[in-house]
């Protein structure tokens, strides 16, 4: 009997530490894009995490190479990023995995490497709720809204899921353990917009550090705040609408979030009515 209490409770461990993520494909203002795995995301070849932090499997994570094909979007458009585990509306991941969702942006042309990255939308830990909490609640789904003043152009847009159930030690310290990063690279050809071109030029490979405390965090101290690393929200020049997370005021384009359970963003919708989908998404419809 305790023998058999043993391996079921390694299997659960098994179950829990394999219950990764990784994005399917990309909707654009309610319209699903179809499956972009190696057509135009940059897929990794699995869905595990990336835990070294010192080389460039932190940009695209480990298959970073140009696709062939991009999502066709408008600067002011609503990016929603579908996750999954192992198949399309699945659990999408363990909901131990709690932690923080980020969007960032970079041209196409750098292939993510060096400081080129700004971000967009960030989403963390609110009224006890993480970012992965809602996710899972809304079925493997997260928008963000692109700012109406972006350039046009060709763009790697990189939503990431940061985990923290074993960050409480460093991977620089203990390999076995370390906080779990889940960056997803999408190729998006933005076709009409403002002049606004994102400069705010962060690099993964140094600007992640082990010991931010936003990286090096203990899930398990019963926090009531959370600092999600990286830069602050780009604000481009020249107006425009608040992205979806980066505070309370501003308005939201069509089909971006306007509201939910844990939802600090901008509540205003641009040009349509904010509408509740279910407790935890209310989107401008």
């Amino acid at each position: 009997m305790q023998l058999l209490s043993t391996l079921v409770a390694v299997g659960s461990l098994v179950s829990v530490a394999s219950a990764h993520a990784t994005v399917y494909g990309l909707w654009v203002n309610g319209a699903f894009q179809g499956d972009g795995r190696n057509v135009y995301i940059r897929s990794p070849p699995n869905n595990n995490p990336v835990k070294d932090i010192s080389g460039t499997q932190i940009n695209c994570n480990v298959n970073n190479r140009n696709v062939g094909s991009s999502v066709s979007a408008k600067a002011g458009d609503s990016i929603t990023f579908e996750w999954y585990h192992n198949s399309r509306g699945d659990d999408i991941i363990a909901a131990s995995h709690k932690g923080p969702i980020v969007v960032y942006i970079a041209p196409a042309s750098s292939n993510g490497n060096g400081a080129v990255w700004s971000k967009l939308c960030q989403d963390g830990l609110s009224g006890g709720q993480w970012a992965v909490d809602k996710l899972i609640a809304n079925g493997g789904k997260h928008s963000c809204t692109l700012p109406s003043a972006l350039a046009p152009g060709d763009y790697l847009l990189r939503a990431e899921i940061i985990a923290h159930h074993e960050s409480e030690t460093s991977y620089s310290t203990n390999s076995a353990r370390g906080t779990q990063f889940y960056p997803s690279c999408s190729q998006v050809k933005v076709t009409s917009g403002g002049s606004a071109v994102p400069n705010q030029n962060f690099n993964f490979v140094g600007g992640y550090k082990y010991s931010d405390p936003g990286i090096l965090f203990n899930l398990y101290s019963n926090p009531t705040s959370y600092s999600i690393p990286g830069p602050s929200i780009w604000q481009p020049s020249g107006g425009g609408t608040t992205n979806p997370g980066t505070g309370g005021s501003g308005t939201v384009a069509k089909y971006g979030q306007c509201g939910g359970i844990g939802y600090t963003g901008a509540t205003q919708c641009a040009s349509s009515t904010c509408v509740k989908v279910n407790d935890y998404y209310h989107q401008c419809q």
